[in-house]
């Protein structure tokens, strides 16, 4: 009967075992188990928290008495708290390590001694725990581990490994499962950690053990699932302390879990995903202090989902770089390199090779590396070839299958590297990770600005419910509360609008307004002008500009645009920034008595009489770009904006020659930055500079504020954005602060309206088509932008599936949305509503395939 019931096993580190509280919440969580499962439950539990460490300096002959009389008092106060009696729970155990430390053996410190001091903090803990759950009531019992899992011994393995890192068994001996269910209690108590060695005598797993002593026992049992219980709630995209914005990984195959506990997440100790694959046993990753969250799920039967799982880094890293020009197809010199490895008991983690020199890591998690193992391994590599050894580094490797077919999503990654100084490049031949191995300081502060990245620019395909959980910022303070669109209150004048025809635009003016005058709140801001090239509708531009805003152009159409709409503006409230434009443009702009932008050297040495006695601005590129995408980065090398700074001197000096007086400084260096800070910085950059001028009375820090696209993005932080231009603007009162927004302005306010044409399945991918795709809006074919795609009408339907969203443009790229879900009972003639399409939307629609422009709506 007991056997029938099957096993769950749970495991319980150190901080889960060391409070009376914690205790309880074991006890809860093994009963609750066994009573809804019907099922027997094995707990495995570590040390109390930093006891393995003190019995590791004991280990180490480090001021043995001290420490044991520290660590009996800890045991003995911890089992008062439990309200047990010291003497009969822990007399035996405490006289066991206080035998070791009187030990002949201690002198020496032999490994099997060692082994067998070890082993005593979970052989206390789990004696205290079993004790302390029965005296509440609980049917639970003991068991010593060392009778259920023994040490094997591998090829070339070391002394040490062999008894301080050792692996177990995988196969169950006959009759195993049926004589671990004779044990009688429902629920068993146990350590992690533990093993029997070949000898009789005591061996341990090393560094994460109870991870895997938990994944070998559910492995022999053909438990129904492993359950490792931590301080967080499962694996994540990134290390949420470092990454606010990680995401859970809800579920993962063994394989991506594997390489993702390998590479850096500190969650699940990577030898214990082994065992459970091997034998096909599920494993869980739940957060002991909030058991009703999902946690992780690893098991065989995770769907395949292609993208980037998560962003791990490694610091420690050491790495050896071996040259000889006699290597190139020289039989035997890798041979003769690893055979040295061997010797001095490192295992090779990364590899790369050219023809004349071999460089490898060492992960120091895997490796007892010291500076007198290194010294040691180069005085013997020296001898077949030339060594130098790189230290410290940091690796940081991507996660997830498919990564081949995912480089060309990866190019503003592999920008944010190529400004670092990287070492190694390592793709597995597996197709589950790439790993860039750099210098240790410039990996500091990388990681969020990575993980950021793989998200924008759809590498990690973060919206896939079957996948990505909640992020670690929503599971700490709660979800993102995102107001109600406004479109969700028009719906039916939507639909009465779209019975005039699609596809059509429509712009809610109130969301412009209410945009607008947020911007204009902040104190420090003394003039605003909205770029127009994000959308220049009439009534959008008499809806800024009567809230205060003023007007930035970049060619002679928009500037002609802008005093055919609003023939009255003042010209001083029109700001005139191009790019390459021809000459005639400059001088229109001019006569039109509007504030001109320059930003190269080469129009005023070219053009010298056009810019004589002029006042200009000057736009300047301070070495960097930013924003959501490479294609919309503005600044930096790449970019054709601004003046270098290398320039900047040869400018003003050229500029003073010819009279040119400069009464502005501009940058702008992207669009769709999320950090609130951003402009106080470049602020700060130009104020610096406008000093050496010494003309300039307005500082222009551009646009570009982020929008929330996404579902799980938050809106910008514009108290956090006000805040940090009052700090800067009182450090630099004397120039005026200017702003020039686009996209935040207008980006939420607009809505395409589509119809749908045709629903039609193709080898498991259901797509609906629409009667617009890339001709009436080109964000996601360019940029890869994500819209919310919306089935206007069956907004309420709750039944829903996932479809690609596609256009009828001739195109492999005509998609609007992919993996998008939409009413299960899509069909033709159905409103489909793009939203956040006021911004770059109408502006960049095109008649490819002549096919029509669409129409412009307002919502007043």
């Amino acid at each position: 009967m007991a056997q029938a019931a099957g096993w769950v096993v749970l495991k319980f580190g150190g901080t889960s075992v060391s409070q009376r509280g914690r205790w309880d919440t074991i006890g809860r969580i093994a009963a609750k188990r066994a009573q809804e499962e019907q099922c027997r439950v094995l707990v495995v539990v570590s040390a109390l928290s930093g006891v393995t460490n003190e019995l590791q300096a004991i280990a180490n002959g480090d001021d043995v008495g001290g420490r044991v009389h520290a660590l009996v008092q800890r045991h003995e106060g911890f089992c008062r708290e439990l309200g047990l009696d010291p003497a009969s729970v822990l007399g035996e155990r405490l006289g066991a390590l206080q035998g070791l430390a009187s030990d002949p053996r201690a002198a020496s410190r032999p490994l099997d001694w060692q082994a067998e001091v070890l082993a005593q903090g979970e052989l206390l803990s789990s004696t205290l725990g079993a004790h302390y759950l029965h005296a509440s009531g609980l049917d639970f019992g003991w068991c010593d581990a060392r009778d259920w899992l023994q040490a094997v011994a591998l090829p070339n393995q070391s002394a040490w490994a062999g008894r301080l890192a050792v692996n177990c068994n995988r196969e169950a001996a006959p009759g195993f499962v049926e004589r671990f269910a004779a044990q009688p209690a429902r629920m068993l108590l146990t350590q992690g950690f533990i093993a029997r060695h070949e000898d009789g005598g005591t061996a341990v797993l090393g560094r994460g053990g109870s991870d895997t002593s938990a994944a070998c026992l559910g492995a022999l049992l053909g438990a129904r699932r492993v359950e490792i219980w931590t301080d967080v709630p499962g694996m994540f995209s990134a290390n949420p302390r470092e990454v606010p914005d990680a995401r859970l990984l809800a579920r993962l195959d063994y394989a991506e879990a594997q390489e993702i506990a390998t590479t850096g997440a500190k969650v699940l100790h990577p030898r214990s995903i082994g065992p459970c694959r091997h034998a096909g046993v599920p494993m869980a990753i739940l957060d002991t202090a909030r058991p009703d969250l999902p946690g992780t799920r690893i098991d065989s039967s995770a769907a395949t989902v292609p993208g980037v799982k998560a962003i791990s880094r490694r610091d420690g890293v050491v790495l050896v770089s071996m040259e000889s020009i006699g290597m190139w197809q020289q039989v035997g010199f890798l041979a003769d390199i690893f055979e040295r490895f061997r010797r001095h008991g490192l295992s090779v983690d990364l590899i790369g090779s050219s023809e004349t020199n071999v460089t490898i890591s060492l992960d120091p998690s895997e490796n007892l590396v010291t500076t007198n193992v290194l010294e040691a391994l180069a005085a013997d590599l020296g001898e077949i070839c030339r060594v130098k050894v790189i230290v410290p580094c940091a690796a940081i490797t991507l996660v997830g299958r498919g990564m081949r077919s995912l480089l060309h999503r990866l190019s503003d990654i592999w920008a944010a590297f190529g400004r670092e100084r990287v070492h190694l490049i390592s793709q597995s031949s597996n197709d589950l990770n790439l790993t860039f191995v750099i210098d240790e300081a410039d990996a500091d502060g990388l990681l969020p600005l990575l993980h950021a990245e793989l998200i924008r620019g759809g590498a990690m395909p973060v919206l896939d419910a079957s996948v990505f959980g909640p992020s670690w910022k929503e599971i700490t303070f709660g979800p993102v509360q995102r107001p109600q669109p406004w479109w969700v209150g028009r719906r039916e004048r939507l639909l009465e609008m779209a019975g005039a025809g699609t596809p059509r635009y429509v712009y809610d003016l109130a969301t412009v307004r209410e945009r607008a005058r947020g911007l204009l709140a902040s104190d420090a801001v003394d003039r605003c002008f909205f770029a127009i090239k994000a959308n220049p509708h009439p009534a959008i531009l008499h809806a800024v500009t009567t809230e205060g805003f003023g007007l930035e152009c970049v060619s002679r159409g928009e500037l002609d645009h802008v005093f055919g709409v609003l023939p009255e503006l003042s010209p001083q409230r029109v700001l005139f920034t191009p790019s390459f434009a021809p000459r005639g443009e400059y001088e229109h702009a001019f006569d039109r008595g509007v504030a001109v932008t320059i930003d190269n050297l080469e129009a005023l040495q070219r053009w010298p009489e056009l810019f004589r006695g002029r006042t200009v601005w000057l736009r300047l590129d301070l070495g960097r770009g930013e924003g959501h995408h490479e294609k919309v980065k503005t600044g930096g090398a790449a970019a054709k904006f601004g003046l270098p700074l290398a320039k900047f001197d040869a400018f003003l000096a050229l500029a003073r020659s010819l009279d040119v007086r400069i009464s502005g400084l501009h940058a702008h260096l992207g669009s769709g930055i999320d950090d609130p800070l951003h402009w106080r910085e470049v602020y700060a950059n130009l104020a610096g500079l406008a000093d050496a001028v010494g003309t300039v009375e307005t500082i222009d820090i551009g646009g570009g504020l982020g929008v929330p696209y996404t579902p799980d993005a938050q809106h910008f932080d514009l108290v956090a954005w006000r805040n940090g231009l009052d700090e800067i603007k009182a450090a630099y009162p004397r120039y005026g602060l200017v702003i020039e927004p686009g996209r935040y302005l207008v980006a939420e306010s607009g809505v395409l309206l589509l119809s749908a044409t045709q629903v039609v399945e193709k080898d498991g991918i259901v797509r609906v088509g629409a009667n617009a795709g890339m001709n009436a809006l080109m964000r996601p074919a360019v940029y890869e932008a994500w819209h919310g795609i919306h089935n206007l009408s069956r907004l309420d339907d709750a039944d829903t599936a996932a479809f690609d969203v596609v256009g009828p443009i001739c195109e492999t790229g005509d998609v609007l949305g992919r993996n998008r879900l939409l009413p299960t009972a899509t069909a033709e003639g159905d409103i489909l509503l793009v939203a956040d399409a006021g911004a770059y939307g109408m502006v960049m629609a095109n008649t490819y395939n002549l096919r029509a422009l669409p129409a412009e709506d307002i919502i007043e």
